[in-house]
């Protein structure tokens, strides 16, 4: 019996950028739960993670975008889950968090866009959104991403990771090369620390809209070798 797939979003976006990804893996023949977190809280996501883990009949594959690798990362640790896969994401360690891993960013790396915190959320400015986020993405789909943002919560980006569930489960990483959110020199250090196996591609930080089949290919590859 194939494993169920379940897909955990990133911070300033929602589970609908999923569509081109769940639609492959449906078509070949795997179940799949697309989560839909409010990104207030890290501790809120990960509950909500869990419920849609509950909720498939069988093990589960759970694949994180972005700040979705935080989430993934703490929630993987649930029984069900035989691995993990990580889309550009974070992979924190014991004790690290999203604000930790990116408070001091190396000299020449690309600074995101993040705007002053309003009310405890963040936003990204909506006219470097497309550059900085969807830079192979239609500019008319980049824009609408960026004026349909969801606010990213700062308890969400201050969650700590208790355990670290790649240091129990095999993992996954798909390197993307030309992020301008996190550094291609922060995920290969994540990815390497993990024990991950590595694919590497070109593309921006919303790789899995720009290019379903390779996002969806490498989490078929770990559902084959988590399974087999």
């Amino acid at each position: 019996m194939a494993p169920s797939i379940v897909l955990v979003h990133g911070g300033f976006v929602d589970g609908s950028g999923w569509e081109g990804v769940y639609n492959i893996l449906k078509r070949d023949g795997y179940s799949v739960g697309v989560v839909q977190n409010a990104t207030k809280s890290h501790a809120d996501d990960v509950a909500t993670t869990k419920q849609v883990i509950a909720a498939q009949k069988d093990s589960v594959i759970l694949v994180g975008h972005s700040y979705g690798g935080a989430v993934i990362t703490e929630a993987g640790n649930d029984p069900k889950v035989i691995g993990l896969v990580y889309i550009t994401a974070f992979a924190p360690d014991r004790g690290e968090s999203v604000q930790s891993l990116i408070k001091d960013p190396p000299p020449g790396a690309p600074v995101p866009p993040i705007l002053p915190p309003v009310n405890g959320y963040l936003l990204l400015d909506k006219e470097k959104f497309p550059a900085s986020f969807a830079g192979d993405l239609e500019k008319g789909k980049a824009a609408f991403m960026a004026d349909s943002q969801v606010p990213w919560g700062l308890e969400a980006l201050s969650g700590a990771i208790s355990d670290p569930a790649w240091k129990h489960k095999p993992s996954w990483y798909l390197l993307v090369t030309d992020d301008k959110m996190i550094p291609i020199a922060a995920q290969r250090l994540m990815a390497k620390r993990a024990g991950s196996t590595v694919v590497e591609v070109g593309g921006s930080h919303a790789i899995y809209i720009s290019n379903p089949k390779t996002v969806a290919e490498i989490i078929e590859k770990a559902a084959k070798g988590a399974t087999g």
